[in-house]
């Protein structure tokens, strides 16, 4: 939570230091018997060196039972505090000192801390977080968030660029880079461009897949390539650019493709034209280079 709080204060993501400052503590409560004795002094650790010492201030009344008495009226108050509660006692406790600008509260929960910044000036929500030792609410919460981007843009029918590197090692070699545009009003079409080694020795050329969800997102494509050896063998000879590296000026290549799992690896098979059958392995979107897709 402090590294995380730390980073949002300096780059300034939605929390500015000179918005927040003098900050008051309103709550930094347990969870458990074991943790009673410790907890709240860690907690309040961790703010002053997000804070300082300076823009940190304590509301030790804040978490007991409160009394106000008037002319003919006395009130007593044990509930959840109001933002002008909040700063009512500020105002009794902080002397000659600034108001305070926001409250915090930092209580442990039963699977890690929840965290909120309140705006003391029109009780805005700040910032608002829990976190847990493994931040798996928040690996969640990206999970979700992105599965709801992916869903919208399909609704969309936005093209989405793929990277897929294969492998393929037996019992012949097959090697071949696509960048791929997924697109159609089911998003199951993808097609591309393609760089090919070996099958043939070095290829280049376009490549359509389909992807079949009913067989776990099995792909099933072609690849399409032009021998650059033999092309340039045939312009500079003035042959016919056939078989003279051991492929054919063309070549075709069926891919089959096969996902494991949500991970970014499958299975390859691939048959080409040139009579090599090969069985590997593929990365899916891993990209060689940072500047490509």
């Amino acid at each position: 939570m402090e590294e995380s709080l730390e980073l949002r204060l300096q780059d300034g993501a939605g929390l500015q230091m000179k918005d927040l400052v003098p900050v008051i503590v309103v709550s930094v409560k347990p969870a458990f018997e074991e943790t009673k004795t410790w907890y709240p002094t860690a907690a309040l650790v961790t703010l002053i060196k997000l804070f300082g010492t300076a823009g940190l201030r304590s509301c030790e009344a804040c978490m007991a039972p409160r009394v106000y008495a008037a002319e003919g009226a006395l009130e007593q108050t044990t509930g959840d505090l109001s933002a002008a509660e909040i700063v009512r006692l500020d105002a009794i406790a902080r002397g000659q000192s600034a108001p305070a600008r926001s409250a915090i509260w930092l209580d442990e929960n039963a699977e890690g801390v929840s965290f909120k910044i309140v705006d003391l000036k029109n009780s805005r929500i700040v910032a608002a977080e829990n976190f847990d030792a493994n931040l798996t609410e928040l690996k969640r919460t990206r999970k979700n968030v992105a599965m709801a981007r992916e869903l919208d843009r399909r609704a969309r029918g936005d093209a989405l660029t793929h990277t897929f590197i294969d492998f393929g090692v037996f019992p012949h070699q097959h090697v071949s880079l696509d960048w791929t545009e997924q697109w159609g009003n089911d998003n199951c079409n993808l097609s591309g461009f393609t760089l090919s080694l070996f099958d043939p020795i070095f290829g280049v050329g376009a490549s359509y897949y389909r992807v079949i969800p009913q067989a776990l997102n099995l792909m099933v494509g072609l690849q399409l390539t032009v021998s650059i050896p033999n092309a340039l063998i045939s312009v500079v000879g003035n042959s016919g650019g056939n078989n003279l590296l051991g492929d054919n000026l063309f070549t075709g290549v069926l891919v089959a493709r096969l996902p494991i799992a949500s991970s970014n690896f499958g299975a390859v098979m691939t048959l080409s034209t040139n009579g090599r059958f090969t069985l590997g392995i593929s990365l899916l979107n891993i990209s060689i280079l940072p500047i490509l897709p």
